[in-house]
């Protein structure tokens, strides 16, 4: 029954967002087609491309920071090609695909599957963590009510349990403890489960790194439609980090696809001129979608060129 409802959760979800969606661009439908791209346009939206395709291959490379923190180094190189051959089988119903075959990547160069495991579900949490902290920085910017204390008692709340979520003293006995509970169900003795010497400072910082390299890739996008002023950035940052957040963690949507883009449109639409933005968000998710496609396609390459 609990499948079903999720199911169903996730059809409504996916359902509302699409009509969102349509509405939207019903609305706009004039303005949108009446925009036009100049060959500098172009060329920023070739530069949204590179710089997005950048931020894929440093979340790889934060990846392999976390197994240091494990105790389980990894060839740098050759697991950020893991990263990007994976990254674009998160499009794929469950939203869980690319962590799998991250985790078989990971047993088959004779990494423990604990870690492994463990390296999957630390990166989520750390990402998280780091949209709270751009949210909190940048969230008043697009807020409806800039003094709604509530919602920033909401975000500073949901920050620091994340935050304290991934401390060591906190998360190595919930690793324990399933590693024990693991052992009983299988009815064998439980080996030493992999934790965390310490706190993952340095990965949570690249998640942070990550992101405002994304946000500058959909500045880039909307820059290349309109003109910007300096001080719109933080807002736009704000935006996106809080649209990026929800597409993640909401379910039923792979790749955050349908929840980030009506968020962002429900955010910005009121701040920018709406065609623009709709465009922009448009032409963002493609720009995305390309960018993971050419790593994805560039990893691939690169690791037949070493094998020949």
């Amino acid at each position: 029954m609990n499948i079903k409802l999720k199911q169903i959760l996730r059809w409504v979800i996916l359902g509302a967002m699409l009509i969102f969606l349509a509405k939207a661009l019903k609305d706009h439908w004039l303005e949108v087609t009446a925009i036009r791209i100049d060959e500098v346009g172009w060329s920023i939206l070739a530069i949204a491309t590179g710089v997005t395709l950048l931020a894929h291959t440093w979340a790889g490379w934060i990846w392999t920071w976390i197994l240091q923190d494990l105790n389980q180094p990894v060839p740098t190189a050759e697991f950020i090609q893991v990263y990007l051959k994976t990254n674009i089988a998160k499009y794929l119903p469950g939203n869980l695909w690319h962590h799998y075959r991250r985790i078989v990547a990971l047993k088959n160069a004779n990494v423990a599957t604990g870690a492994a495991t463990l390296s999957v579900l630390l990166e989520p949490l750390l990402l998280a963590a780091a949209a709270l902290i751009i949210v909190v920085m940048f969230g008043s910017r697009f807020a409806v009510s800039r003094n709604s204390l509530t919602v920033r008692v909401l975000q500073l709340l949901s920050l620091v349990i994340i935050l304290i979520g991934v401390h060591p003293r906190f998360l190595n006995p919930v690793i324990s403890f399933l590693y024990k509970l693991k052992a009983k169900k299988s009815d064998t003795q439980p080996t030493g489960a992999f934790s965390l010497e310490r706190y993952p400072l340095r990965p949570l910082l690249g998640e942070l790194g990550f992101l405002l390299i994304r946000g500058i890739g959909f500045i880039l996008t909307l820059f290349a439609l309109m003109p910007l002023n300096i001080n719109q950035i933080p807002l736009l940052l704000g935006a996106f980090s809080f649209s990026w957040l929800l597409g993640f963690v909401v379910p039923g949507a792979p790749g955050g696809l349908g929840v980030f883009e009506a968020t962002a449109i429900a955010l910005l639409q009121n701040r920018f001129p709406s065609a623009a933005v709709i465009s922009a968000i448009a032409l963002y998710r493609l720009i995305s979608i390309i960018a993971e496609t050419v790593g994805a396609g560039l990893a691939w390459l690169d690791e037949r060129l070493a094998q020949s």
